[in-house]
């Protein structure tokens, strides 16, 4: 027999921007320009809510309302051309940061005071460093972080030097939160911008890695763009997408290319050399859904991981 049901609402958000403030307090910032660009996604409520009625906070808004057709840009802050925006608005105001969110604000972006993007690798690293530093401040001896394979090599260093354990993990939502249960880690860094706390249910939340970066910008004395100098020490490639007819074909180009190097097959393969002077690594992934290979490439020089990436592209596209 049915029943007459009820309906009850149940505002989240102060409880949500209360339990955010006490995982990274921003009370006592230094006066700092932010602009913020939400893409028309839900970061429009969630910003003003966390952020706005911060008084060490100028918030300079872009693209706040609502809008599920995004009529501006696609709300996907790994696209460059997603950031052109932010960075022109930057520059425009003098602002110390920008941040970009994407259409459900799980993913956070950040530009330098000078327009020019901060690598997610970059962003992992300084959170890492920042939560691993919390749980060791609450007795946690040696915490546990999680970083995909493509992240920077910059990214392990830090959490080791920090006295924590470094994890690499595959690629994927879903395999990193699995993770972070298994490994009780205390945050998880993907390339994609993904950042994971397990403050937050083992969940990803781009507002969280937002303001510890605003809480380090305002700790730090020094600028965005020094800040992330530090943490960006290698060159990297970047992922670069190449649409081919025969994978297994392709791939077998570059295994051939790369034989005389070590590779491992994990999530793909990476190819790695090091010697005294210099190093590398070479990853090559097959896309799960399209006809894709996916190559990522970091060195120790600039002119190296060209010399790499170039010579795997030419391999992938057969013309070597």
């Amino acid at each position: 027999e049915l029943t007459q049901g009820t309906i009850r609402q149940l505002d989240v958000m102060p409880g949500y921007v209360e339990y955010l403030n006490q995982l990274v307090p921003l009370q006592g910032s230094k006066k700092l320009k932010i602009v913020v660009d939400t893409a028309n996604g839900m970061g429009g409520l969630t910003v003003p809510a966390v952020l706005g009625k911060n008084p060490g906070l100028e918030i300079v808004e872009l693209y706040f309302d609502l809008d599920g057709s995004f009529p501006n840009h696609e709300a996907n802050p790994l696209d460059p051309k997603n950031l052109v925006d932010l960075q022109a608005k930057v520059l425009e105001v003098g602002a110390d940061l920008g941040l970009a969110f994407d259409g459900d604000a799980d993913r956070c972006f950040a530009i330098d005071e000078l327009g020019q993007a901060v690598t997610p690798s970059a962003v992992a690293a300084i959170v890492a460093k920042r939560e691993i530093a919390r749980a060791q401040g609450l007795g946690e001896t040696s915490p546990t972080v999680l970083h995909n394979l493509l992240t920077s090599r910059c990214v392990a260093e830090v959490i080791e030097a920090a006295g924590a354990k470094a994890v690499r993990t595959k690629v994927g939502h879903s395999l990193i939160k699995d993770r972070m249960a298994t490994t009780g880690a205390v945050f998880g860094g993907e390339h994609s911008a993904h950042y994971y706390f397990r403050e937050f249910w083992g969940a990803d939340n781009g507002m969280l890695a937002a303001m510890h970066l605003i809480s380090e910008l305002a700790e730090a004395g020094q600028p965005m763009s020094a800040i992330a100098n530090h943490y960006t020490p290698y060159f990297s490639s970047g992922e670069i997408n190449s649409t081919v007819t025969d994978t297994t074909a392709a791939k077998a180009r570059v295994a051939k290319l790369l034989e005389a190097n070590d590779a491992e097959d994990f999530d793909g393969t990476t190819y790695s050399f090091v010697d005294q002077s210099s190093w590398w690594w070479c990853n090559v992934r097959e896309s799960n859904t399209e006809p894709l290979l996916r190559l990522n490439v970091e060195a120790s020089s600039k002119e190296l991981m060209s010399e790499i990436r170039d010579a795997a592209l030419a391999a992938i596209a057969d013309k070597a």
